[in-house]
């Protein structure tokens, strides 16, 4: 799998990569379906849909890839958001220097910028498990590994994609890392945003994921402590590779 770390890159900028990814690998996939049809046509078979999937599979060549990447202060809303979880007009985000977009991935809004690892997976999910609750588990499953290492206790809130601290202690509950993803024909986009050093007074001009009366946090400050982010992007990596059991390979 096929690792790349885009430094610092504009939110539209890096969206539009992952879609021509995502589209390299449904053209992909695509082509193979139509050689299936036509091998079938040509061959008299009966169609068995259990050999055609396992045919299909096996002639794939689609590539995956996880991409880490920090944005500019920018907001982003899923598309079944709701706008009035942006608390600030548009005149006021052009102020602030903060930029908004619509996305088509799901969730609600939320914030990624500096000091925070975004993660975008593009992933054919028929090479590992057509469950799109699945991979969010999954997802979820590598930030958990990762606090762990720093001896943070982190889990999940039943109904509320992403990774939580204290997810049952009411008036405790605090997000440390959202998640929101699109999937075509089983390949993935979009992804994660883990809080390492974020400053999280951007979180005060939304209501984060939609999700009232909770909180917002990070790695620092959960630890009280600045976290070198070359670290934990390692970290990061290595949980991935366990939990999707790959093998991550730099290929800029």
């Amino acid at each position: 799998m096929i690792f790349r770390d885009l430094g610092q890159m504009n939110y539209k900028t890096a969206w539009d990569y992952q879609e021509s990814l995502l589209q390299q690998n449904v053209k992909i996939k695509s082509g193979a379906s139509s050689r299936e049809i036509v091998a079938k046509e040509v061959n008299g078979e009966s169609f068995t849909p259990h050999r055609s999937q396992h045919t299909l599979n096996s002639e794939l060549t689609t590539q995956n890839y996880l991409l880490f990447v920090e944005h500019p202060p920018v907001f982003t809303l899923g598309k079944s958001g709701n706008i009035n979880n942006v608390l600030l007009s548009e005149e006021k985000l052009n102020e602030t220097g903060i930029e908004f977009f619509r996305t088509n991935r799901g969730g609600d809004i939320t914030f990624h910028g500096p000091q925070q690892i975004v993660g975008y997976p593009i992933l054919d999910l028929e090479k590992f498990d057509t469950d799109i609750g699945h991979y969010l588990r999954n997802l979820e499953e590598v930030i958990i590994l990762t606090l762990a290492d720093y001896g943070i206790d982190a889990g999940r809130s039943p109904g509320e994609t992403g990774v939580w601290i204290d997810p049952e202690t009411k008036g405790r509950e605090r997000k440390i890392c959202a998640i929101g993803v699109r999937a075509s024909r089983w390949i993935t986009m979009h992804g994660f945003a883990f809080n390492v050093n974020t400053d999280l007074s951007y979180f005060n001009h939304i209501i984060p994921c939609g999700i009232q009366n909770k909180q917002v946090t990070s790695l620092k400050k959960e630890l009280g402590r600045e976290v070198d982010m070359e670290e934990a992007k390692e970290n990061v990596k290595k949980k991935f590779e366990r939990v999707f059991d790959v093998e991550l390979m730099s290929n800029e």
